[in-house]
């Protein structure tokens, strides 16, 4: 039988040949395509003759079309059965065939429509359907195959995948030129690009990445290693191409964007690292950040520049937000996959997420704007945050690196440069002009914010960054436009709850508050807190009254939840503070450092407990009475010291002695020469039953007589 279908196919082969009418070879071929084939020999020699006959120039007419439709038909008949010994021949027609494809396309689509054209047009598409069917079924017919070190078959192949997606590109980039088989065209090229990315997984499975570094040179471990690195890098680089081409088609090719981006991540995320030295990963990430900025440029701009008539809905909103979502995703896993690549971009990445970060809010200013800021900032922000701490809180990078790009993200100084308001200037800064671009600077401390919002989520030594750059923050918040955003201003924000995160809008103010108070919480229990209490101490008499309401608040967050031992050390640090800025003539001046420390001190005990202003007390008047003692004691009670959360025993103590000091005083005030006064503390008793009397916490319990007199003549 095997001798008899090799006599019928040299037969036919010579049939062929000698018949100079295309007709007359398409019915022939037809009739070999019935012949069954069973020895390697005439596999080679079958398709070795369907490659001589597809003719490499493009047709003028039908005939050539339709021969080579016969030979694909031919050839697709053996593809799906064993052809291992015959792989190069097959893609060799295959690699062939879509050369001639291409130039046809070209062809095709610049001849006029008439009838006769248009059925030339179609056959040909449909022989272009049937090649991409062929192309597809000759990827899973590698696959199947162990990795070649046949050093000719390794170029085929190569060669086979290149002309494939280079082919699949240029469908793709036409598709819309392509009326009639446009769809069923495209869905081909789809198994097409999916059958290459299964052929590099299968492939990249087959390589033990681990013993990379160790092959020799002219090993058959090395080569087949080297030709699966020259396949994944070919089809990496394709695929940014076609998903390229996806992205700029407006929304047509949703599928195609998919599977293209997300077969760059799968194949890059394959290997161990291995492909670093061929593809340029840091280019595939800012074209993943160019493609994010684009969109949101687009939109934002023409709802800025636009007389909107009503707000921008929610579809809107997504339709313009998700596909930036979708290339951060990605920038993100690649990114985390390959930090050090990532990290060559200290500048691009961190500036793609200020403009983001920016942008948003720059949105919400806007009251028509307000759902697409919600929506943006629900979408967007925890993606690029991400995108930052794959890197910050990546293992690989040397803390030098970490630190340079928290640096560049928060710089001490910005310039005057880009300090309007309008979309277009956020999204004109470039790397050269970021630093000094301030319309970034609401971005910047927006983003800051962010981090300490989600330091849980971030490395101890991220969190020790950005503790270092607190003071940063406090330059940031007093500069006139910041000021006056976190007044007025109500932004998107995104809060993690039990069930799911959930969005609502608050005042930045009260963001800036609750991000620093989760920031406290965080790293309350690490070695860093010594360092947040220590700039809480420095600043505890800020210039800027908005940041000394800031200190304030954390002063107080603490002691209203802190654990008992953490809130005595710090009452502890402020009485020593305290104590170690009283002098005689202090307490009489209200715009000594002794007269605000104390203030401030009362100002946090309203919010303490009883054992707080117990503690206070005992650390200030529980020992000797000296005369600096008494100045303290006489700051306080001006300054409001919450005498009635004193414990009712201490209290009592506390009451007689500010009335037996001041009858004291008055009954001996003739023994007193008026020379004492220049010692500062001259009349101490009276300001102390004076600023007691005041108090707004109350009046003091009376147990003598001789108190009670004097109050009923005071009142």
């Amino acid at each position: 039988m095997c001798e008899s279908s090799g006599n019928d196919l040299q037969s036919l082969l010579h049939d062929i040949k000698a018949s100079d009418v295309v007709e007359s070879r398409i019915k022939l071929l037809s009739k070999l395509r019935e012949t069954d084939l069973y020895d390697k020999s005439d596999f080679d020699t079958l398709i070795d003759f369907l490659s001589t006959l597809w003719e490499d120039f493009t047709c003028l007419d039908l005939s050539q079309c339709m021969l080579n439709k016969a030979i694909l038909h031919v050839a697709a008949k053996y593809v799906e059965t064993d052809i291992s010994l015959s792989l190069g021949q097959f893609l060799t027609l295959c690699t062939q065939g879509s050369i001639w494809c291409r130039k046809h396309l070209t062809m095709t689509l610049m001849v006029s429509e008439d009838s006769q054209e248009e059925e030339h047009s179609g056959l040909f598409f449909q022989l272009l359907l049937d090649l991409l069917n062929f192309s597809a079924a000759s990827f899973s017919a590698v696959a199947k195959n162990p990795v070649s070190c046949d050093k000719e078959l390794v170029v085929i192949t190569e060669r086979f995948i290149l002309e494939k997606l280079n082919l699949a590109k240029e469908l793709i980039s036409e598709n819309k030129k392509i009326i009639t088989f446009g769809p069923d065209i495209l869905k081909a090229t789809q198994v097409v690009l999916d059958a290459a990315i299964k052929l590099c997984r299968a492939y990249s499975q087959s390589v033990n990445w681990e013993l990379s570094n160790k092959f020799e040179t002219d090993s058959v471990e090395f080569h087949s290693m080297n030709h699966v690195r020259n396949i994944k890098k070919c089809v990496i680089e394709k695929l940014s191409e076609v998903g390229i081409v996806a992205a700029n088609d407006g929304g047509g090719l949703v599928t195609i964007l998919n599977m293209s981006w997300k077969g760059v991540v799968t194949l890059l995320q394959l290997g161990k690292g291995a492909l670093v030295p061929r593809v340029n990963i840091p280019d595939i990430i800012l074209t993943l950040q160019s493609l994010a900025i684009e969109p949101l440029r687009c939109a934002s701009m023409s709802w800025s520049t636009s007389s909107l008539k009503e707000t921008v809905s929610v579809t809107e909103a997504k339709r313009t937000f998700l596909p930036v979502k979708f290339y951060l995703i990605n920038a993100v896993r690649i990114s985390s996959r390959y930090p050090c690549q990532a990290c060559l971009m200290y500048k691009e990445l961190p500036l793609v997420v200020l403009k983001i970060a920016t942008c948003i809010i720059s949105l919400s200013k806007e009251p028509l704007l307000k759902i697409a800021s919600e929506v943006s900032a629900e979408l967007l922000i925890p993606t690029a945050f991400h995108l930052l701490n794959s890197l910050l809180s990546s293992p690989q990078l040397k803390q030098e690196l970490k630190d340079q790009l928290l640096d560049w993200l928060f710089i001490d100084k910005t310039g005057s440069s880009f300090a309007g308001n309008s979309i277009d200037e956020i999204f004109s800064v470039n790397t050269d002009t970021a630093t000094q671009a301030r319309i970034l600077l609401i971005g910047r401390v927006f983003l800051f914010l962010n981090f300490l919002q989600y330091s849980v989520d971030v490395d101890e030594d991220v969190r020790l960054g950005m503790s270092k750059k607190l003071g940063w923050l406090f330059d940031a918040i007093i500069d006139e436009e910041i000021y006056a955003s976190l007044i007025v201003l109500q932004i998107p924000i995104l809060y993690s709850t039990k069930n799911a995160p959930e969005l609502g809008c608050y005042s930045m103010f009260s963001y800036l508050l609750h991000s620093l108070k989760t920031f406290m919480i965080v790293i309350s229990s690490s070695a860093i807190w010594k360092d947040f209490v220590s700039f809480l101490l420095e600043n505890f008499f800020h210039p800027h009254f908005l940041c000394g309401e800031v200190i304030m608040e954390l002063w107080c967050f603490i002691l209203r939840h802190g654990e008992i031992d953490m809130v005595n050390e710090i009452l502890d640090k402020l009485c020593s503070v305290l104590k170690f800025l009283a002098s005689r003539d202090s307490a009489f001046v209200a715009s000594s450092a002794l007269r605000k420390m104390a203030r401030s001190i009362c100002w946090i005990l309203t919010f303490g407990t009883q054992s707080m202003v117990d503690r206070v007390y005992s650390s200030i008047l529980g020992g000797k009475e000296s005369d600096l003692a008494s100045v303290m004691y006489v700051a306080l009670l001006i300054e409001g010291f919450p005498l009635n959360f004193l414990a009712d025993s201490l209290k009592s103590i506390v009451t007689d002695k500010i009335a037996a000091d001041y009858f004291r005083f008055m009954e001996n005030l003739n023994d007193y020469s008026l020379s004492s006064s220049d010692s500062g503390l001259f009349g101490v008793p009276v300001f102390a039953l004076s600023a007691a009397l005041q108090s707004r916490h109350g009046s003091i319990s009376v147990k003598d007589s001789r108190t009670l007199k004097f109050l009923l003549c005071y009142s």
